[in-house]
């Protein structure tokens, strides 16, 4: 299976997630990617036959030169005025390192590298030809897998806590949680 192609049939054919990446597009972010379960969850109701909402919508974009929360804030303002009905989360991942207690990230590929769980670590976003593209720190087979699995970039405390805060498994019951016995907190 070409799974960056049925992720991006996934994605086109849904006209909620196509607002959302037109209105991040059109506020020209740099690096800017809707990611995590924007992408995740798509994949995840496909399989299942299921729809659940769109309940955050995580855009992510690095800019070295302003770092600050209220740059964020304004972003989502940014947002919040083009589509209303979005519940938005925009981060500079230039600053995310620093409550993550990461060495700096080089851009937002690199800080999805430590996201908690692999199958979140992709995003999506429109190229300047209006074309979707679609990016992954791992494979994107994982998030056809059935599985949730933990990234050791993470403390396993801190996955297994997401695990039961997103209710993944009460929205997907079929997902089984992937840890290795290598894995150590």
């Amino acid at each position: 299976m070409n799974y960056k192609q049925k992720i991006k049939e996934i994605i086109t054919s849904d006209n909620q997630r196509m607002k959302v990446l037109n209105a991040v597009q059109s506020i020209g972010l740099p690096d800017g990617i809707v990611a995590a379960g924007f992408v995740r969850n798509a994949v995840w109701d496909f399989l299942y036959g299921i729809e659940t909402p769109l309940n955050d919508i995580d855009v992510i974009y690095f800019c070295e030169s302003d770092i600050s929360e209220e740059k964020d804030l304004m972003l989502e303002h940014q947002l919040f005025e083009l589509e209303p009905d979005f519940p938005w989360s925009v981060k500079n991942q230039a600053r995310m390192h620093i409550r993550n207690g990461d060495a700096p990230y080089k851009h937002c590929l690199n800080a999805m590298n430590f996201w908690p769980e692999k199958q979140t670590a992709v995003g999506a976003y429109l190229n300047p030809l209006n074309d979707l593209e679609i990016i992954s720190s791992f494979n994107l087979s994982l998030l056809f897998n059935g599985e949730i699995e933990y990234n050791p970039a993470r403390s396993l405390d801190v996955f297994n806590k997401r695990v039961t805060s997103k209710k993944w498994l009460t929205n997907w019951p079929l997902l089984k949680v992937k840890t290795s016995t290598l894995c150590t907190q």
